[in-house]
């Protein structure tokens, strides 16, 4: 497995993060077989510079090895730098293997306010890969953030899979086996914590799973004796 991190790639107006994801994936082509994008959620605090809600992305690669490590970091700085925005502060992090250290930085992020000094401490003493790429680097911060918070099986919603297209018109009320046939592994009533087996499903405009336990599941609330809508968590 291979572990990528983008922060702080935009500017207002412009192509947000995940967009930016999706393009690195299509870049890489083969290595991104079964890749999963995820945005996670940072800390909103004023005194954070962020350009919408400060989230960050990271892209699991579960075929490359680490022998692939310099190959898609050459790939993936390029797709970032021919991305560049002025005004953006571009951070870039790749790991073979995460730390405890680099998880729990990760949910430090999501509670306080920290420094591209502790993000950069966090990576040598992990021994990854990271890198700012553009204006104050403070982008440093959420990529590490999001290599952490993934690797930790515990955070994320998913934006992509390598299998879906893109656009994709996968919305509205789906049966659950339609959903589960995309790759969602559990659908799990968000109040109750119980598996919902069948039923139909509003997914709204889009289907957003998230991270939990190491899998991919749909937190839904009930809506009717055998109907459920999704709930969108960060």
């Amino acid at each position: 497995m291979i572990y990528l991190g983008i922060d702080d790639t935009d500017v207002v107006g412009t192509p947000g993060t995940n967009q930016l994801a999706r393009a690195i994936a299509r870049r890489l082509g083969a290595a991104a077989q079964g890749a999963i994008i995820c945005r996670h959620q940072l800390l909103v605090d004023p005194r954070v510079p962020f350009t919408s809600k400060n989230g960050s992305a990271s892209i699991q690669l579960p075929r490359p090895s680490r022998e692939d490590v310099p190959g898609v970091i050459g790939e993936v700085r390029g797709a970032m730098r021919a991305y560049f925005i002025p005004g953006s502060d571009p951070g870039l992090c790749v790991a073979h293997a995460v730390s405890p250290e680099m998880a729990e930085f990760g949910r430090l992020c999501q509670r306080e306010l920290v420094t591209r000094a502790q993000a950069r401490a966090v990576a040598s003493k992990a021994g990854v890969y990271l890198e700012g790429l553009g204006g104050s680097e403070q982008g440093v911060i959420g990529a590490i953030a999001a290599v952490g918070l993934i690797a930790s099986g515990e955070d994320g919603r998913v934006v992509q899979l390598a299998s879906w297209p893109y656009p994709d018109d996968f919305s509205g009320p789906r049966r659950a086996s339609e959903i589960r046939a995309r790759g969602v592994e559990e659908i799990r009533c968000l109040e109750t914590g119980a598996p919902v087996p069948d039923g139909i499903v509003d997914v709204g405009r889009h289907l957003r799973p998230n991270v939990r336990d190491g899998r991919l599941v749909l937190f839904v609330e009930r809506t009717g004796e055998s109907a459920w809508r999704a709930v969108k968590l960060p």
